[in-house]
């Protein structure tokens, strides 16, 4: 049986970097404000970012990670990154994010994108789970992960430093059953 393209949905296709995908990913890594939801605090330059596109294996059993691009179908242009992290091939479980560029946030592809991605971990990387800190005060992807199932699992107290006081960090996680 020929299976569909799993990274294609209907307004979104998941794919990987390409050189061409150097100003947005400049863009997206050196948006100050999307740092206080990351683990970034220093700007990224381009020559580092072509040096990440170029030599990265991509590979998430070597490099633990995996960044693929979000492209909308209808426009042809990058509209985001979705990102695994921590990926743990021995316990089956990795971190998710999904980081859209301004002018295409709360237009429902972040929902997409997450269908997108739970049927590609599931179906090739035979991941049990997927989870996401989130911060408290991050109101649209908290809607996002319960619009998708995910279970408010705890609250890690003082987990983030933004601006000049620690917030709380709300972890997802989703467990799909075989």
């Amino acid at each position: 049986m020929i299976k569909t393209n799993l990274l294609l949905g209907e307004r979104v296709t998941l794919r990987a970097m390409e050189p061409e995908d150097l100003e947005v990913l400049y863009t997206l890594e050196n948006d100050t404000t999307l740092w206080d939801v990351s683990s970034v605090n220093v700007p990224y330059s381009r020559y580092l970012l072509k040096q990440f596109i170029a030599k990265g294996t991509h590979d998430i059993y070597t490099d633990g990670q995996l960044r693929l691009m979000v492209e909308s179908v209808e426009e042809g242009t990058v509209v985001g990154m979705a990102d695994l992290v921590d990926f743990n091939p021995r316990h089956l479980r990795a971190e998710i994010g999904i980081v859209l560029g301004r002018d295409y946030r709360g237009r429902g592809f972040g929902t997409e994108v997450l269908f997108l991605m739970e049927r590609y971990v599931q179906e090739f990387l035979h991941l049990r789970q997927l989870y996401s800190y989130v911060s408290v005060k991050n109101e649209a992807s908290i809607k996002l992960f319960q619009k998708a199932n995910y279970v408010d699992t705890c609250t890690l107290r003082n987990w983030l430093y933004v601006g000049n006081e620690f917030v709380d960090a709300k972890i997802f996680q989703r467990i799909f059953e075989k």
